[in-house]
């Protein structure tokens, strides 16, 4: 056991340490210049997908809605309240700043992450969708290639579907017991038969729940945010000028001053909207949509709604109040946020905020589980196999909530999540000239007053796409 974490340890190193923060970071900027800005481009376009309830007029599909729902709820964790409050705490204010850039940047990696996922998706037996960076890298790349889409899938499976569901199943059991004093037992009974019950029900009841739970607590908890910032609307320019000054080191508020800053808000950013880590392009994949770029578009907002909004509340809570101190020690994670919270709105809120991280965490159980049995899909077709990894599923999230210390078995998550990343972009950099093809015909039509364009798979004949995927009915 040592000697396995040596090794991923090495890799989480070799990743994490310092490689892939600078290449996302490097990447996301080329995209964005690539691109022209793609991503302020179609802003407007972004927010119209809250009001078509399904783009597809046909209830039997995964509407772009639905889609980009189950992707919020899954990017929406414990980072946009405990990784925050350690962000601000470990880089100070101005964290907050580098959270917000690497997020406009990340937009549009999202975008072509998410648009070639949609372009390489495969039709189902049952009528739906099935893709992601795996299948894309399959028929994108050639079956030259399918080693690394191996490689991928089984970082995938190991790292959503497996290790973060230990920590999700153990952050909402702690959260229940410190607030209500619950025992982790019946929470972790009650997290079990809940997320079977869901997951067992495919990707539909996924998307179905995820249309409930996520505008509950994502509206909810932005709500109580506006409250405070609205009690202390005359200190919110003092704030900003603050993250602004502390950001490129003006004022210093921690230790390592600027450079703290930056490494700590491109950290949490990277890690709380998972732009380009090559997970939400499994969900899009799933949306039935008339081009991939529409779908791009739509999880481009995922980020901003992540990061530009449910980040930044979590940020304005803490700043706004007296409980922060810049570099002092001794508070910091989520204690930090509850005690903002409580600070401007009483003892109650310390329990609104219990069920905002419940919700959080259950809508990234299930959301982990898709991206999990959608890689083990693409290794095996076979039912019994997929039965296994529900219930499974079920008993990790049930031992991660009764068992605090079960959750170091799963060491292996963010080293193979750094190696996922990797393969994804990868795969990205060389399907790039694909992606910005699409952009080119999805820009042509509405250049040529097309409304809502429509992918034609005759002019992307030389590509290994599903025809039946894109029939031009999409919508």
């Amino acid at each position: 056991m040592e000697f396995l974490e040596m090794i991923f340890g090495k890799i989480g190193d070799l990743t994490w340490g310092w490689s892939l923060i600078p290449i996302l970071v490097v990447f996301g900027a080329f995209i964005t210049i690539a691109t022209g800005f793609v991503q302020i481009e179609y802003c407007g376009r972004m927010f119209r997908v809250l009001s078509n309830k399904n783009n597809s007029d046909d209830d039997t599909q995964i509407s772009a809605r639905e889609a980009l729902l189950v992707s919020v709820g899954g990017r929406v964790g414990g980072g946009n309240i405990a990784g925050v409050a350690v962000a601000i705490t470990l880089g100070g204010p101005g964290a907050v700043f580098w959270m917000w850039a690497i997020a406009l940047v990340g937009m549009a990696t999202s975008l072509v992450e998410c648009s070639l996922a949609q372009l390489f998706k495969r039709k189902t037996d049952d009528g739906g969708y099935r893709g992601g960076p795996a299948t894309a890298i399959m028929h994108g790349l050639g079956a030259s290639y399918k080693w690394l889409a191996v490689v991928y899938a089984i970082c995938l499976i190991a790292a959503f579907g497996l290790g973060f569901n230990a920590f999700q199943g153990n952050t909402v059991a702690g959260a229940v017991q410190d607030s209500l004093g619950v025992d982790r037992l019946w929470t972790g009974i009650a997290l079990a038969v809940i997320s079977g019950f869901i997951i067992f029900g495919g990707i539909h009841r996924i998307a179905k729940a995820s249309d409930v739970v996520v505008p509950i607590m994502a509206v909810g908890y932005i709500l109580m945010a506006l409250v405070v910032i609205l009690m202390n609307l005359s200190d919110i320019p003092s704030v900003l000028t603050t993250i602004v000054r502390n950001a490129f080191g003006w004022e210093e508020a921690v230790s390592g001053g600027m450079g703290a800053a930056i490494a700590q808000g491109l950290r949490r950013g990277l890690f709380s909207n998972e732009a380009g880590l090559g997970s939400a392009p499994n969900v899009a994949a799933t949306a039935h949509v008339r081009h991939p770029i529409s779908q791009g578009i739509t999880q481009a907002f995922s980020v901003f709604i992540d990061t530009i909004l449910i980040c930044s509340c979590t940020a304005f809570v803490i700043l706004l109040g007296d409980v922060y101190v810049p570099g002092a020690e001794g508070i910091d994670g989520v204690a930090l946020t509850q005690q903002s919270i409580v600070f401007h709105l009483g003892d109650w809120a310390q329990y609104y905020l219990t069920l905002a991280i419940l919700l959080f965490a259950f809508s990234s159980i299930i959301y982990n589980y898709y991206l999990g049995e959608n890689a083990l899909t693409f290794m095996t077709q076979s039912k019994a196999v997929l039965v296994g990894f529900r219930l499974a599923i079920m008993g990790i999230v049930f031992l991660g909530a009764v068992a605090p210390g079960a959750t170091a078995v799963f060491f292996f998550s963010d080293p193979m999540m750094g190696i996922l990343a990797l393969v994804n972009l990868l795969a990205i950099m060389m399907l790039f000239p694909v992606a910005m093809r699409m952009l080119r015909d999805f820009r042509e039509q509405l250049k040529d007053g097309v409304e809502r364009p429509v992918l034609n798979p005759d002019d992307f004949a030389d590509l290994d796409i599903d025809r039946e995927a894109w029939r031009g009915d999409n919508g």
